[in-house]
């Protein structure tokens, strides 16, 4: 162990060694050593991820390796087996986790673009509704686009107002003034109230904002 701490920190001196390749390393080792009674795994992946951070790739964190590994465990476990049957060659593991690697950093960009897409579709729409883009501020745009994209969301005025940064009446006065044009709907739940979006939202701002004044 000391061994794999000092490789993982890089204090034995050598030659450059890939991130990457360091990282898939340190997840083989502690998983091959399997030191603990449980989660091994867990955290062999975690000191991947963590390898990956400390040499500057901090949007490793953002790709999904397990994900992968869950829906093919067989093809996992082979790697292993193939290391242990050839002289620990870990050539076998290295190529396997370059290829998870390389999946989930395409899951990452496919999701991002998804996402991106979305987000332009709804600041379209509330773009086209011409009132609501006019009458408006910058929390309330924001608050809207999030419920284009997450229909189900519940809103309270203490969540709006640490989102935002704003006082307790200024989140309370932008979210009832969106109640009051029907782009939300309010209910009490407890002693709190809660604030969705209005059921046919996506229909009204396509309509160009026709929404009620009170």
């Amino acid at each position: 162990m000391q061994q794999m701490c000092a490789f993982a920190n890089a204090d034995e001196p050598g030659e450059f060694m890939p991130p990457a390749v360091r990282a898939i390393l340190l997840h083989f080792w502690l998983a091959y050593d399997h030191p603990f009674v449980d989660g091994n795994g867990r955290t062999a992946r975690a000191l991947f991820y963590w390898s990956m951070a400390r040499q500057g790739y901090w949007l490793c964190e953002y790709v999904s390796i397990s994900r992968i590994l869950r829906k093919a465990r067989a093809q996992y476990a082979r790697s292993y087996l193939y290391t242990e049957s050839d002289d620990n060659d870990v050539t076998y593991f290295l190529l396997y986790q370059m290829r998870v690697l390389i999946r989930a950093i395409d899951d990452l960009h496919s999701y991002l673009a998804r996402k991106a897409r979305e987000m332009h579709e709804a600041e379209e729409i509330v773009r086209q509704a011409s009132t609501v883009y006019a009458e408006l501020n910058q929390r309330q745009l924001a608050l809207i686009n999030h419920a284009l994209k997450q229909p189900l969301a519940r809103y309270s005025v203490e969540s709006h107002k640490i989102s935002h940064g704003v006082s307790y009446e200024t989140a309370r006065s932008d979210l009832m003034k969106l109640v009051a044009q029907g782009l939300l709907s309010q209910r009490k739940v407890g002693k709190a109230h809660a604030f969705m979006p209005a059921s046919d939202l996506r229909k009204l701002l396509r309509a160009g904002g026709g929404y009620r004044h009170e």
